[in-house]
C-alpha cells in the first residue's frame, strides 16, 4: 500500500470549535483544537514541530519527503506547495488577513504567502462570512480600527458573505475575512502559518504582526472596495469547484465515485458516502470523513462507490 489513511492532527489554537471534527471524523471530541492539519509539512508560527503531521512508521511527514522526495512528490519537487486543514469555527474567527507572496518574501524570508480556499462541508442556516472591504478603507483609518480594537466598524466595513453546504470560496491573500461560527470546512492554502490579526482582543492574544510591528504588517491588507461583481469572481461554479484566479496555488476538484484520481502528491478528503479507492498497488475502503495522504508513487487510481471527495494538490 502506498496510500496512507491519516489520523487527526490537531493542534491548539486560540479559538473554539463545536465539536464538528469529531462528528465528521469519529474521533474524540477536543474543543480547544478545532483544526485538523492534513499531510502537514507545515508548522505553526513560532510554534514548531506543532502542526506537523506524524506517519504510521513514527517519521513526520516533512522527515519523509525529505529522504525520498521522487517517490512522494514526483521528478523535480521537493515542496508539497500546499496545506489542507479541515476547520470547525465553534465561534466566529477574528477579523484577519493573510500576506501574499510578494510581502512574505520581503519580510517574512518566505516563497510563500498564504492565498486560501474553502470548499463548505457543513453550515448552520444562515451561516456567513465576512470576505473584503465593502469600501476603500484609508490607511489612517484601517490603523486607527486595529491600535483601538474597534470591532464593530471593522465588521460594519466588510462584505458579510452567506454560505452553505457545498459552496466554494476563493480567498485571495491581502484580503480581510473572517469565517462565522457555525460552518465545517476543507481550507487549502499556500504551506505557511502567516496571519496578521486586525482584531485580536477577546481571544486571549495580545496581538497578531508576525513580530513585525503593525506599521509594517498592515501594509499587507488590501484596503480597497470589492463589489457583488469582484466577490462573484471568488466563488466556483459547476464546471469547477474554484475559479481561475486559483490555478496559481492550488488545485482542488471534487470527485465522484467512478472519478480517476491523478497521478501526483495530494490529499483526497472524503466529504460523503463510501467507496473504494485502488490502484495498482492499493485497494482500501474509504468513508465520510477520511483524509488520504496519496504520493507521488501511488500512480492514478480510481475512486469507486456512492462516494463524494476532494483532491486537494498544488498547482502544476
Amino acid at each position: 500500500m502506498t496510500v496512507e489513511a491519516l489520523p487527526a492532527n490537531q493542534p491548539e489554537t486560540f479559538y473554539r470549535g463545536a465539536g464538528r471534527i469529531a462528528e465528521f471524523r469519529n474521533v474524540p471530541a477536543l474543543a480547544d483544537r478545532p483544526e485538523d492539519w492534513v499531510g502537514s509539512v507545515t508548522s505553526r508560527f513560532d510554534l514548531a514541530p506543532s502542526g506537523l503531521s506524524t506517519l504510521a512508521d513514527g517519521r513526520t511527514l516533512a522527515e519523509a519527503i525529505a529522504a525520498d522526495p521522487a517517490w512522494w512528490l514526483g521528478p523535480g519537487r521537493t515542496d508539497t506547495g500546499v496545506l489542507v486543514k479541515l476547520l470547525d469555527a465553534g465561534q466566529r474567527l477574528p477579523l484577519h488577513v493573510h500576506p501574499d507572496r510578494r510581502f512574505a518574501n520581503a519580510h517574512l524570508a518566505s516563497p510563500y504567502g498564504k492565498t486560501e480556499a474553502w470548499v463548505i462541508v457543513s453550515a448552520r442556516p444562515d451561516a456567513y462570512v465576512h470576505l473584503g472591504f465593502a469600501r476603500d478603507v484609508s490607511s489612517e483609518e484601517l490603523a486607527g480600527w486595529v491600535e483601538g480594537q474597534k470591532t464593530g466598524e471593522m465588521l460594519e466595513a466588510t462584505n458579510r458573505i452567506p454560505v452553505a453546504a457545498g459552496d466554494a470560496i476563493l480567498c485571495p491573500a491581502g484580503l480581510p475575512h473572517a469565517i462565522g461560527d457555525g460552518i465545517l470546512l476543507v481550507e487549502i492554502q499556500e504551506p505557511t502559518d502567516f496571519s496578521v490579526l486586525l482584531e485580536y482582543e477577546g481571544f486571549g492574544l495580545a496581538d497578531g504582526h508576525l513580530g513585525l510591528g503593525y506599521d509594517l504588517a498592515l501594509g499587507c491588507v488590501d484596503r480597497g472596495a470589492w463589489n457583488p461583481a469582484l466577490l462573484d469572481g471568488l466563488r466556483g461554479t459547476a464546471a469547477r469547484l474554484l475559479p481561475p484566479a486559483a490555478d496559481e496555488f492550488f488545485d482542488a476538484r471534487r470527485l465522484y465515485g467512478g472519478d480517476r484520481v491523478e497521478r501526483g502528491f495530494s490529499i483526497l478528503v472524503v466529504v460523503g458516502g463510501s467507496g473504494r479507492l485502488s490502484g495498482a498497488s492499493d485497494d482500501l475502503p474509504v468513508r465520510s470523513g477520511d483524509t488520504l495522504l496519496i504520493p507521488y508513487a501511488a500512480g492514478a487510481l480510481v475512486l469507486d462507490g456512492q462516494v463524494e471527495a476532494v483532491r486537494l494538490a498544488a498547482s502544476r
